[in-house]
């Protein structure tokens, strides 16, 4: 049985992917509780949290539909994410629980889930101009996702991605050429 505080110490030094690939294994096998992983992504220790949120990523998305029961904390915590590498990984599980390829499961439980303050965390996001791109990308994808579910972000995220084109980087035009062209269908 792994503890939060043994996960602790295994995140406190230096790792790379192989071992996120590896604890990432052994908490699913030990059947680690999601929750308490996710609270370890909101401590203080920017590296300690960045760890985590990508142990959090791996495990997540390489079965998301055995973590159901925690996908609503999951959801609720994420106006709270204030470490900008933590930002990029919950983006990202954004992006993929949002997407039409989505699980069935997770498609269903969404269903279910008031994500207002979810769309609400992913504008900010992509409006703040110190957030790191790949949040941005990875927010704006997820918001193209909820478009039908709320039909008011169609008009908002365009506006933000031609805002975000003006002065951007080549990866953010070409994403956000390609968002747009998805907003029209």
């Amino acid at each position: 049985m792994i503890t939060k505080e043994d996960l602790l110490k295994q995140v406190s030094g230096t790792i790379g992917k192989a071992k996120v690939l590896e604890l990432s294994r052994i908490l699913k096998e030990r059947n680690f509780a999601l929750r308490d992983l996710i609270d370890l992504t909101f401590i203080a220790d920017k590296d300690v949290a960045f760890k985590a949120a990508w142990i959090l990523e791996n495990m997540f998305l390489q079965d998301p539909e055995s973590y159901l029961n925690d996908l609503g904390y999951l959801l609720a915590r994420i106006k709270e994410v204030r470490h900008e590498s933590c930002q990029r990984h919950y983006a990202k599980i954004l992006m993929h629980i949002t997407a039409k390829k989505s699980p069935a499961g997770i498609r269903r439980e969404l269903e279910e889930i008031d994500l207002e303050p979810v769309v609400e965390a992913c504008f900010d996001w992509l409006i703040d101009p110190k957030i790191k791109i790949a949040v941005k990308c990875f927010s704006a994808e997820a918001l193209c996702n909820l478009r039908h579910r709320y039909s008011w972000i169609r008009e908002e995220l365009a506006n933000q991605l031609a805002f975000l084109m003006r002065d951007g980087s080549a990866g953010i035009q070409s994403r956000s050429r390609r968002l747009l062209a998805s907003l029209q269908r």
